[in-house]
């Protein structure tokens, strides 16, 4: 297991990430909320493969929180997330508290638009913005670098990527396939809040998407045709609470397509005792 260096402070991160530009490493960031798991893992991996220096960024960020929702609740466990980011080779942790990244409430608020309208934005209306602006900081903070994200946040993934082409960030943002279970179900932290039956229930998420996938594969172009098939997959599952949303839109952009054409995104999201979980699958119709 090698050393990670500990960084608490913004000035010690920016530091630490030009020093090593100015002797010709390439710095590759990995953001994360902490409860780190094999999804996290697998994003560390690929940086530390890509790039001369990883930085693991740990922040459990309140702006993406809304009210209700599971800010306190969230799991911690530093101790372990620094081993674990040791023993997968990465320099450095910057794991800043709140005070440090927002010393006064911020007042900058990033609109992303038809991106984030829909999905999220309309179930959590303040947690896109508010990623944006984390987001934003870290880029700034870190520099230029490539930054790697999960797929299983894809509109997240469209957000950060529209983020930086859009100011002309020097931040090359690095989509990586979501990890799953040998039984189907994403990695996500919020797992944690599962007890057995409902883990076990879980799984009916990636059963529904791959239900609307083998449809547009079966050569089915009708939006509301496969957004059903899906829905009725989510209906059968036992002790499933409130589905948020089961749609098919476009992979860019996320808004809808009728016929169905091009890069397609099949996107879930539900609850199931105390956590709500997403998850989405990629499908495509030649053109």
């Amino acid at each position: 297991m090698s050393d990670v260096r500990l960084l608490g402070t913004v000035g010690d991160a920016r530091a630490f990430c030009e020093e090593a530009r100015a002797r010709g490493a390439v710095v590759g960031l990995v953001p994360t909320m902490g409860a780190l798991h094999e999804g996290h893992l697998s994003l560390l991996r690929r940086s530390v493969a890509e790039t001369d220096v990883t930085v693991v960024s740990i922040f459990v960020n309140p702006l993406q929180f809304g009210a209700g929702e599971d800010l306190e609740a969230y799991p911690r466990g530093f101790e372990d997330d620094v081993r674990l980011c040791a023993a997968e080779g990465a320099e450095a942790v910057f794991a800043p508290g709140a005070a440090e990244m927002y010393p006064a409430p911020p007042v900058t608020n990033l609109d992303f638009g038809e991106l984030s309208a829909p999905l999220e934005g309309v179930h959590r209306p303040g947690h896109l913005p508010g990623v944006g602006v984390v987001v934003a900081k870290l880029f700034a903070i870190v520099g230029a670098c490539r930054a790697y994200f999960g797929e299983k946040d894809w509109q997240q993934l469209a957000v950060v990527r529209r983020l930086a082409a859009d100011l002309s960030l020097p931040v090359e943002v690095v989509g990586c396939p979501t990890v799953r279970e040998p039984d189907g179900l994403a990695l996500s932290s919020r797992n944690a809040y599962l007890d057995p039956a409902e883990r076990a229930a879980a799984v009916v998420l990636q059963r529904s998407l791959r239900a609307g996938a083998a449809l547009i594969e079966a050569g089915e172009r009708r939006t509301g045709a496969v957004e059903a098939a899906m829905a009725e997959v989510l209906a059968s599952a036992p002790l499933l609470g409130p589905v948020d949303y089961a749609c098919v839109v476009d992979a860019a952009t996320l808004a809808p397509r009728e016929p169905l054409a091009g890069e397609l995104r099949l996107l879930v999201a539900a609850h199931l005792g105390g956590a709500r979980l997403i998850d989405n699958l990629g499908a495509t119709v030649p053109t």
